[in-house]
């Protein structure tokens, strides 16, 4: 009998964090911020392998000196600068209706796991949005979810900023992938 009560405390703490929306960010000083905007977007990115120039949307630009530019140097792809131009879907169907495109670049940068840097923008251009959005940041891969900052924006996100939330979607070796990207602002005009 005397269990109950802190049983039902500890319940009703659950119950009210979970009420509290899972988009909302919570400052160290306890402020909660909730986004102006969220979208969830998918881009494909299919990296040139010296056969596949009929459907690529990436390739790689930089690697080692006398590196191979149609493969991805081995085992961590360290070094590797891949430039993209990548079609942006509203689900994860690679032949559905581009809704804009990714353009940007990344660079393998970790020596002893998959890692890279981004930086690109999503240039969007449908009835629903137009304008760009920013991104810029680490993007470590062997993480189910990455937080890449939103730096700004024009068009329907001018200035924007806020957080990301990168997800591989799928992948296919070393020459497909495709992440999830769930995008929150918290600085809308």
């Amino acid at each position: 009998m005397g269990f109950k009560l802190p049983l039902l405390l500890l319940l009703l703490c659950i119950i009210s964090l979970s009420l509290t929306s899972s988009a909302a960010y919570r400052s160290k000083k306890g402020k909660v911020y909730k986004p102006c905007k969220e979208l969830v977007l998918f881009f494909h990115d299919v990296i040139y392998n010296g056969k596949n120039a009929h459907n690529a949307t990436a390739t790689i630009i930089g690697g080692a000196a006398g590196s191979n530019r149609t493969i991805l140097t081995s085992p961590y792809h360290f070094g590797n600068i891949v430039a993209f131009d990548d079609p942006i879907t509203l689900d994860n169907n690679f032949h559905g209706k581009p809704v804009g495109r990714a353009q940007g670049l990344y660079l393998y940068d970790k020596l002893d796991t998959f890692g890279a840097w981004l930086g690109f923008s999503f240039l969007l251009n449908s009835t629903q949005h137009k304008g760009t959005i920013n991104f810029i940041g680490a993007d470590p891969l062997m993480e189910k979810t990455r937080d890449i900052s939103v730096v700004g924006g024009t068009g329907d996100f001018f200035m924007a900023r806020g957080v990301a939330t990168v997800s591989t979607d799928s992948f296919e070796g070393d020459v497909y992938f495709r992440l999830r990207v769930d995008i929150k602002l918290y600085e809308c005009w």
